[in-house]
C-alpha cells in the first residue's frame, strides 16, 4: 500500500506568506508530537521538534524546540536554520529550501551551490523521542563541516520561557557523541545522541524568539531557547554523507537511558526503524481497506485514515487509552472522544481500542456524569458537562453496532449505563435532572458551545437544549435495548415509558413554526429560536423523535441557512450576535467561537442527517460527496495542518482555517460519514441491533 504523499517545490515555498501558513505535525501515540512549518520556522509556542507527555497523555512539554543547521565550504558558511526574532527573521535559511514534502514524515531538502541536505524526522510509536536523518550530498570539491544546533526549552505548551525568570535549573553533561540534559523542573533528563561525528560544548541563548501565530491570537508569543552546542560531522570533497540524531526524554536518568537503548545505534538501523514506523502507517491503510473492499483507494482518504491514528494515545494509571481532541494545545476531552469514537476507532476496525476508551472513562464516572476533560496539568477530571455522558451512552450502541459484543457491555458497562440513567433521573451535579415532562433540564455552559468572557457564558443555554434531549432520548432508547437483550423485562417498560413521554414532550415544546425547525433551547423563560446546528443531531442520530416530514425541514433549513463549504456555521448570518471572522485576543475569539464559527466536525451529522431525509440513491450520495464532504476533506488536507483538518474556520468567505490544525472530530465525522453514509458500508449488526427498536412517528 502505497502511502499519500504531499510535495512542496521551491517556487511554492517561495511565496513566504502561503508556505509559513502550512504546518507539519506527527505524534508518537503518547500524546506527544514535532511539529512546525514547511519553513521550518517555529510561528507557535506549541511547535517544537519533541514535545513530550512526561505523564502520557498529560504533562505535555516542549523539550528539544528544533535542530538548526549550518555548513561551510570553501570559505563559505551557509546557515540553514530560520527563526523569527522581533526584528525580522535571521538566520534566513528557509531561502535554501529546494522541496519540503510529507509522506508521511516531513521532509526538507536545502541546497547550496554543489551541496544539499536532506532532513527527514520521525518519532517512534509510543517512545517520547524523535529522530532526525541528515543526508548530505557534497558535490563541491571541498570538505563540507556539518553542525547542528540544538535549540532546548523545558517549559509546559502553554507557556513561554524567559531566560531571567526559568523556574528550572539543569546540568549538562557530554560525551564524544552526546550531551544528557538534566532538569530539576520537574525532574526530567533529555539525551541527545548522534550516530557519527562528535559533539561540542558552545552555550548561548537565542532570546526573544517571536512566535508570529501568538502574537495574532494575543497569546505569550517571546521565548528564550538554550543552545547547548553542536554537533558536527565531516564530508569529503565529492562524498556522500548520513547520519542520524536522536533526542530521548523521560523522567529520570534510568527510564531515559531504558528508551535510549531501545533506539538504533547506526545510521543503518535508523534507516531500519524508520522503515517499521512507516510499515505500521502501511498496515492501517491495508487493514482499513481489506475490510472496506468496496471503498476506493484514494490520496485523500489516505490522509484521512493516517490522521485518525494521531488522537489515539495510550495512557499511564487509570488512562490506558485515550483520544486527544486536537493538536497542539487539546487534552483528553471526553465530549470529543465520544463523537470521534465511532470515526476514529469503529470504522477503521480498532475494536479493542474502543474497549479501552470506553473502559477507561467508565472508571472516572462520578453521579452518573462522565469527565468533561482531563487537565493536561492537573490531571483530576472535570465533570461540567450535560452531554458528555450523553455522548458516552451512544459511542457504547455505536460499539455494538459493529461489533455484536453483548458480553463486553454487560460485564464492563451495563452498571454505569444503568448509574447514569439512574442519577441523570433524580438529580445530579450542576443542576442536571430529569424534568416532570421527562426532558432534562441543565444549567448553563453544559452544552459544547461553551466559551465564556470575563466569567460569563457567551453561549449559556441553561434549561433544555435540543441536542441534549436528543441525546437524552437516545440513551432512553439505548438502554431499552439493553435490558431487553439481558431480559431485565421490567426495566425495559419502565425505560420505554420514559422515552416515550420525553418524545411526546420533546413534539410539542422544541418545534418552530415560524422558522420549520427546532428551538435551540426551551427554557424556564421562554424558547430560544436562534437559528443554530444543534438540532441537526436529533435528526442524525439512530433513535428519532420527529417524523421524516419535520426531520427534513430541518435538514432544509440547515442546508439554506447554516451550510459552508467547510461545515456549519454555528449561528445564522442575520443574528445580531453573529461574528463572522475568528480572530484576535482570546475574548474577542471567544465571543465568535459558537456565534457564527464554521465547525467541521457538524458535516458527519449534516450528511448523515441528509442522507437519511433524502434517500440513499446514488444521485443524492454522489451530491453530498461533491457538495458536503469533497471541499473539505479533499483541499483541507493541503492547507493549514498538512494531511489534516483544522479545528474550525471563519464563518464569513473564504472561511480561514483557524484553531488547532488537527482536530479529532473534525478529521472522524466527516469521514465516518463518507464510509457509513455516503458509501454504504454500514455497520455489520446495525440492522439487527435496532430493527426493534426504531421509532417511526
Amino acid at each position: 500500500m502505497e502511502l499519500p504523499f504531499i510535495r512542496l517545490s521551491r517556487e511554492a515555498l517561495s511565496r513566504f506568506e502561503d508556505a509559513i501558513k502550512q504546518e507539519w505535525l506527527i505524534s508518537n501515540g503518547l500524546g506527544g508530537y514535532a511539529s512546525s512549518t514547511v519553513l521550518g520556522i517555529n510561528t507557535r509556542k506549541y511547535h517544537g521538534l519533541l514535545v513530550a507527555a512526561l505523564a502520557p497523555p498529560r504533562d505535555r512539554r516542549v523539550c528539544l524546540a528544533k535542530l538548526d543547521e549550518e555548513t561551510s565550504f570553501g570559505g563559505s558558511t551557509y546557515l540553514l536554520g530560520a527563526n523569527e526574532l522581533q526584528n525580522g527573521i535571521f538566520p534566513q535559511g528557509h531561502m535554501f529550501l529546494k522541496e519540503f514534502s510529507i509522506s508521511p514524515f516531513p521532509k526538507y531538502v536545502y541546497a547550496v551551490p554543489n551541496v544539499e541536505v536532506e532532513k527527514t524526522i520521525f518519532m517512534p510509536h509510543e517512545k517520547n523521542a524523535v529522530i532526525t536523518t541528515y543526508n548530505i550530498s557534497n558535490r563541491s570539491g571541498s570538505d563540507v563541516r556539518f553542525r547542528v544546533f540544538p535549540l532546548i526549552n523545558w517549559r509546559h505548551i502553554h507557556s513561554v520561557t524567559d531566560k531571567c525568570r526559568i523556574s528550572w535549573e539543569f546540568i549538562q553533561k557530554q560525551e564524544e557523541k552526546e550531551v544528557d540534559m538534566r532538569f530539576n523542573v520537574p525532574q526530567s533528563v533529555l539525551i541527545m545522541k548522534t550516530t557519527k561525528g562528535r559533539y561540542h560544548a558552545a552555550e548561548r541563548w537565542v532570546e526573544r524568539t517571536h512566535y508570529r501565530e501568538e502574537a495574532m491570537r494575543g497569546e505569550s508569543f517571546l521565548d528564550d531557547c538554550y543552545q547547548p552546542g553542536y554537533f558536527e560531522i565531516s564530508v569529503e570533497a565529492n562524498e556522500n554523507g548520513n547520519f542520524g540524531l536522536i533526542a530521548v526524554v523521560d523522567k529520570n536518568e534510568v527510564d531515559a537511558r531504558k528508551v535510549l537503548a531501545e533506539m538504533p545505534d547506526t545510521t543503518h538501523d535508523i534507516e531500519a526503524l524508520q522503515k517499521r514506523e512507516m510499515r505500521r502507517k502501511e498496515n492501517l491503510l491495508k487493514a482499513f481497506y481489506k475490510e472496506n473492499e468496496n471503498v476506493s483507494v484514494n490520496d485523500w482518504l489516505n490522509w484521512i485514515i493516517l490522521a485518525t491514528d494521531a488522537f489515539i494515545v495510550k495512557g499511564t494509571g487509570d488512562m490506558q487509552k485515550c483520544v486527544i481532541a486536537g493538536y497542539h494545545w487539546f487534552e483528553a476531552w471526553g465530549r470529543d472522544t465520544f463523537v470521534s469514537l465511532p470515526g476514529l476507532m469503529l470504522v477503521t476496525g480498532r475494536f479493542e481500542d474502543a474497549k479501552e476508551v470506553l473502559q477507561t472513562f467508565k472508571k472516572l464516572c462520578e453521579r452518573g456524569l462522565i469527565p468533561n476533560f482531563i487537565p493536561d496539568q492537573l490531571g483530576q477530571p472535570v465533570y461540567n458537562s450535560v452531554d458528555t455522558t450523553l455522548w458516552f451512552v451512544n459511542a457504547v450502541l455505536q460499539y455494538l453496532k459493529y461489533t455484536n459484543d453483548f458480553e463486553f457491555v454487560r460485564e464492563q458497562l451495563w452498571e454505569t449505563l444503568r448509574t447514569i440513567i439512574e442519577n441523570h433521573s433524580k438529580g445530579t451535579a450542576f443542576n442536571i435532572r430529569l424534568d416532570s415532562d421527562c426532558l432534562l433540564s441543565h444549567g448553563s455552559q453544559l452544552t459544547w458551545m461553551d466559551a465564556v468572557v470575563d466569567g460569563q457564558p457567551i453561549t449559556p443555554r441553561a434549561g433544555k437544549a435540543v441536542e441534549v434531549q436528543a441525546l437524552w432520548y437516545s440513551a432512553l432508547k439505548t438502554v431499552e435495548l439493553l435490558a431487553n437483550k439481558f431480559k431485565e423485562r421490567s426495566e425495559a417498560e419502565r425505560y420505554l415509558q420514559m422515552a416515550e413521554m420525553a418524545r411526546r414532550s420533546f413534539v410539542e415544546k422544541f418545534w418552530n413554526p415560524q422558522q420549520n425547525c427546532l428551538f435551540d433551547v426551551v427554557g424556564e423563560y421562554g424558547e430560544d429560536g436562534s437559528l443554530r446546528p444543534n438540532q441537526i443531531v436529533s435528526v442524525a442520530l439512530d433513535f428519532t423523535m420527529l417524523d421524516k416530514t419535520k426531520n427534513e425541514e430541518i435538514v432544509d433549513t440547515m442546508h439554506r441557512e447554516l451550510l459552508t463549504p467547510y461545515g456549519l456555521r454555528t449561528l445564522a448570518r442575520n443574528d445580531p450576535k453573529y461574528i463572522g471572522v475568528y480572530a484576535g485576543d482570546r475574548r474577542s475569539r471567544d465571543k465568535a467561537y459558537h456565534n457564527g464559527t464554521v465547525w467541521p466536525w457538524l458535516i458527519g451529522p449534516f450528511t448523515t442527517a441528509f442522507l437519511k431525509t433524502k434517500g440513499y440513491s446514488d444521485y443524492t450520495r454522489a451530491h453530498a460527496l461533491k457538495n458536503f464532504l469533497l471541499p473539505l476533506v479533499a483541499e483541507q488536507i493541503f492547507k493549514a495542518g498538512l494531511g489534516n483538518i483544522s479545528e474550525i474556520f471563519d464563518g464569513d468567505s473564504p472561511h480561514t482555517p483557524r484553531g488547532c490544525i488537527a482536530q479529532a472530530w473534525s478529521v472522524a465525522e466527516p469521514f465516518r460519514a463518507y464510509i457509513e453514509d455516503v458509501m454504504q458500508a454500514k455497520p455489520r449488526y446495525e440492522r439487527g441491533i435496532l430493527r426493534n427498536l426504531k421509532t417511526d412517528t
